[in-house]
């Protein structure tokens, strides 16, 4: 049977909305969009800056689920994040989807 090209693209690009269901939930859940937006500075940096400083960084999402768990200041300014309540497992894929973002 031969596989037509879009089915393989759809597949994948379903699978990709079936993981980032979960972490969009997660995001609101534990208030980080309340600091955070995708594409906008709010209190935080946009998901977007983030992911662009960190870009091509092999170390970034030990170093980002770290600081989302014990919380970070001088990054970018003076105004502090405070840790999160959430488990090393959530904090890498919440790093992990932060990463993604273009």
């Amino acid at each position: 049977m031969k596989v037509m090209p879009w089915a393989v693209l759809s597949l994948a690009l379903l699978q990709g909305a079936a993981i980032a269901a979960p972490v969009e939930a997660m995001l609101k859940s534990k208030n980080c969009m309340a600091c955070h937006s995708v594409d906008n500075k709010i209190v935080g940096p946009a998901f977007k800056a983030i992911a662009a400083k960190y870009k091509g960084d092999k170390n970034a999402v030990t170093l980002l689920a770290g600081k989302i768990q014990k919380g970070s200041v001088g990054v970018w300014g003076p105004v502090p994040m405070g840790p999160n309540m959430v488990t090393g497992e959530e904090a890498k894929q919440l790093a992990t989807w932060i990463l993604a973002q273009k």
